[in-house]
């Protein structure tokens, strides 16, 4: 695997840390800022907009453009608007910078996962994957923590200006080891890009990841006051299970990126399974200290599991479009990195109890795997017509390819 796959990898723990710590300072700043936990839970939801929006966007916007000073550009916006967080005076500043950060974090997310995939073979594409998902899963196991713990004792924005120092480490790393990489002979086509939304797979692809990652952020979203308010838990542990989490979460990538290659649509498919179930034990079983430990742990593994397979996955059925497939996963991501916290709030909102976020998570998970399900057959009815096709670069190759269960 070339280093440059892992400094991305080590570049998305501070974009991952900051796009998930929210959920352990989501007290602290509802109470500094004078809204409720479920409004601050939109600040969570305005970062995944801005993922949704950003990442096609800047995707188009830097597409003739030399990929590592596209790079150096997102990550230096990204650190800048940390800052512009740590110094938010009121709850409609902080969400502005939220915004204009995923912006920046999207487009890293679409540039980096379309130089990584460029630099190995396709057999190898859900591990250069699993190496980026890594950083985000280091993110969840030292990361949040950290956010939480620096939020309770030294403040929230605290936990801002440590995101803002790590972008910065990460602004050097690019800098000093990413190489510079060509553009292809080849100039990109916006046009030949944008006809991989023709392709129903896309589609399907768009569901399955947009409806798994909704499932598992419409509870972990709220996991900090469930712990508390519904487990009984001390608030100092708060920040040792969001890293239990995310040590299940670097469990999962690791096993996930190791079997996706050979067995996409079996990951796909078992993993999210495993999520619904889980989810629906948290929801029964919230009010178990023990069990709502134990869940968040397996929660992170299984979430994760899945995660190099659907970014595979994307690639795989938009090879002729690698720089928006890319952002298009990132997009899908992030549909449910929005839907799903507002899907729990507005089950807050309306009385049912912070452990009710699960029930509505498994519900999400319940139609991926329907779609799931839908893509399979249709793959094997594709192969079934079509036995020797395989895009590479835009070029029909007689290769044979599958992807096997």
């Amino acid at each position: 695997m070339p280093v440059a796959v892992y400094i991305l990898g080590l570049s998305v723990f501070a974009l991952g840390t900051s796009e998930f710590m929210l959920s352990g300072l989501l007290p602290p700043i509802a109470a500094d800022l004078g809204v409720t936990i479920p409004q601050a839970g939109l600040l969570i939801s305005a970062f995944a907009i801005g993922m949704v929006i950003g990442a096609p966007v800047l995707a188009v916007a830097t597409l003739r453009l030399p990929r590592r000073t596209t790079l150096v550009v997102l990550i230096s916006l990204f650190g800048l608007g940390q800052v512009a967080g740590a110094l938010a005076p009121s709850y409609e500043f902080l969400f502005v910078s939220r915004v204009v950060s995923a912006f920046a974090c999207a487009g890293f997310w679409a540039v980096g996962a379309a130089v990584a995939i460029a630099m190995v073979d396709k057999d190898q594409r859900a591990r250069a994957m699993a190496v980026m998902i890594g950083g985000l899963s280091i993110a969840n196991v030292l990361g949040v923590p950290a956010g939480a713990f620096l939020g309770e004792h030294l403040g929230w924005r605290s936990a801002f200006w440590s995101v803002g120092a790590a972008s910065a480490i990460a602004l050097v790393g690019i800098l000093a080891l990413i190489p510079k990489i060509p553009l292809p002979a080849e100039k990109p086509s916006l046009g030949r890009e944008l006809r991989i939304y023709r392709d129903r797979q896309v589609w399907l692809s768009i569901g399955i990841t947009a409806l798994a990652a909704g499932g598992v952020f419409c509870a972990f979203s709220y996991l900090s006051p469930l712990l508390t308010d519904v487990a009984g838990l001390d608030s100092r542990w708060v920040p040792w299970i969001l890293g239990l989490f995310g040590i299940g979460a670097l469990v999962g990538t690791t096993i996930g990126g190791r079997v996706a290659d050979a067995h996409l649509f079996g990951v796909m498919i078992w993993g999210v399974t495993a999520s619904t179930v889980l989810l629906t034990a948290l929801a029964l079983l919230a009010s178990v200290q023990v069990a709502a430990i134990a869940l968040s742990f397996l929660l992170g593994v299984s979430s994760f599991f899945t995660a190099p397979a659907l970014n595979a996955r994307m690639f795989n059925v938009a090879g002729a479009a690698p720089t928006l497939a890319g952002a298009t996963t990132t997009a899908a991501f992030n549909l449910g990195n929005t839907g799903g916290p507002w899907l729990g709030g507005t089950v807050i909102d309306a009385g049912l109890g912070f452990s009710a976020t699960a029930w509505a998570g498994a519900a999400m998970m319940l139609v991926a795997i329907a779609l799931a399900v839908t893509a399979l057959r249709l793959d094997r009815r594709t192969h079934a017509a079509i036995p020797t096709r395989v895009v590479t670069s835009g070029v029909a190759s007689p290769s044979a390819v599958t992807e096997r269960v």
